[in-house]
């Protein structure tokens, strides 16, 4: 992900830039993006929540 600086002249300007930038990311730029603020905030080795609902219903 390569970081770009753009100084906007008001808070107008900087929120269209900032748009425009989402919408130009691709699908799969997205994914890598959420990929990498994910294991920032939790982690490396989380557990697959899906994988935790599995375990309960086989416990009930």
């Amino acid at each position: 992900m390569e970081r770009v600086v753009h100084k906007a002249k008001n808070h107008t300007e900087a929120d269209e830039w900032d748009i425009q930038q989402s919408i130009s990311l691709t699908p799969a730029e997205r994914q890598r993006i959420a990929r990498k603020l994910k294991e920032r905030v939790y982690g490396k080795n989380t557990p697959d929540v899906r994988e935790y609902h599995r375990t309960i219903k086989k416990d009930v």
